[in-house]
């Protein structure tokens, strides 16, 4: 029963008892009978009053509650000119105004904290409370590619409050950090993903540049005169006279090949510190291409390959320099008839409306392990490979502005993927 109809039914059951005392005790004498009733019902009178002075605070309570329930922030009370319930009436309305404003200001912060995610050049993932993905921003989608098992698998390990680095693709390398917050009483993880591969390639370069340009110093001052004593030794025809000697002259003429070979295997290298800034003037891709084709023709190491050149019949022009292009072409095309044991088929597509070029091979493809390192300096899969073919395409590309990416799609299929911009 309602605390209001309680208070009714005291009043009523309170008056009722003084009427029918009021009766039996002032029975004889009438006049006191109808003083006494007109008492009763003057009390009656202020009785109802005072129910609703005393039950007008407790609707306007029901009220704002009801508000609040309904998040209605902006019901307030007019004052009714009774001290108690405008104090009531004050204290409620100064609580409305500051809800209405801390809501404003939390959304605000909420439209301003989904925009800064929204446009952010970090890519930013948000986990609910099972760990699964709530809330993924544009870029981080642009870097994810929807493979969220590729997110899950990298932070598995990674502790709150930590970072790491992981590389995309072979190329795109990014640094994940893992952090924390508290929503309604329960930890949810977000992750922070930030792309370093500009930083990373000159650092890498920076490195790489100085150790070859000191190696190649050292072996240019070592090998010259070194090959100059053997064949000033060679051309003394008197020491080669006798016939216990030529075992002597052919190990010399060995060693003099060997550092010739060292002075070309410095020059690869050099030539990929060398690397000058590219000449870009607008050239036909589509003779580049097949001219490069047929030359790789005659590369193909007795291997049953066939190319199958995928072009467009009317010219399509690129801004490029043409000789590093067709470097990195050569390059890209001679990782993908060294990826076919035996027999196998290239595949060079070029799409106009899509500015790609992708070059395709159904060879043995790259393994997990070998993928996070493609693009690495002095990186090779090959047993006597240098690790610089890869390096030097990856150099070309930037210098280009195009975007390129290297991987095995599924079991006999690998693609190398340029973005013409």
């Amino acid at each position: 029963m309602k605390l209001k109809t309680k208070y009714i039914f005291f009043i009523v059951a309170l008056h009722l008892i003084c009427l029918v005392m009021s009766y039996f005790i002032f029975e004889k004498n009438k006049i006191i009978f109808m003083l006494s009733e007109v008492i009763i019902i003057i009390s009656v009178v202020i009785s109802l009053s005072l129910y609703k002075q005393l039950i007008m605070p407790l609707t306007y309570l029901k009220q704002g509650i009801n508000a609040i329930k309904d998040k209605d922030f902006n019901v307030k009370f007019v004052s009714t000119g009774k001290k108690e319930v405008d104090d009531l009436v004050d204290v409620y309305n100064r609580m409305i105004d500051e809800l209405r404003l801390e809501r404003t200001k939390q959304q605000e912060q909420h439209f301003f904290l989904e925009k800064l995610i929204q446009t952010s050049p970090t890519g930013i993932v948000i986990l609910d409370f099972d760990g699964q993905v709530k809330q993924i921003n544009p870029k981080a989608t642009e870097i994810l590619n929807n493979d969220y098992d590729l997110l899950f698998s990298q932070i598995k390990d990674v502790k709150t409050g930590s970072s790491k680095m992981i590389r995309i693709g072979g190329l795109r390398t990014f640094k994940i950090q893992k952090s924390r917050f508290i929503d309604r009483g329960f930890e949810r993880i977000f992750v922070m993903m930030e792309e370093v591969t500009a930083e990373i390639f000159e650092a890498e370069k920076n490195v790489y540049s100085k150790v070859i340009r000191m190696m190649a110093h050292e072996v240019n001052n070592t090998v010259g005169p070194v090959n100059s004593i053997i064949s000033s030794t060679l051309s003394q025809e008197n020491i080669w006279l006798n016939s216990e000697n030529k075992l002597l002259k052919n190990a010399l003429q060995v060693a003099i090949d060997r550092n010739q070979n060292l002075n070309i295997f410095m020059r690869n290298f050099a030539d990929l510190v060398k690397l000058p800034e590219a000449n870009r003037k607008r050239i036909d891709l589509i003779p580049l291409l097949k001219s490069v084709t047929e030359l790789m023709a005659f590369s193909k190491n007795g291997k049953d390959i066939k190319f199958d050149l995928q072009l467009p019949n009317e010219p399509y022009f690129v801004l490029a320099d043409v000789q590093q292009l067709e470097q990195a072409l050569i390059n890209i095309i001679k990782n993908a008839i060294e990826a076919i044991e035996n027999e196998g088929d290239i595949e060079i597509n070029l799409n106009g409306n899509k500015r790609t070029l992708i070059i395709s091979d159904n060879g043995n493809g790259i393994s997990e392990a070998d993928t996070e390192q493609l693009f690495s300096p002095f990186f090779s899969t090959k047993k006597d490979g240098q690790g610089i073919g890869l390096t030097l395409v990856r150099e070309i590309l930037l210098n280009h502005g195009f975007e390129f990416s290297l991987k095995t799609l599924a079991q006999n299929s690998t693609e190398f993927v340029i973005q013409l911009g």
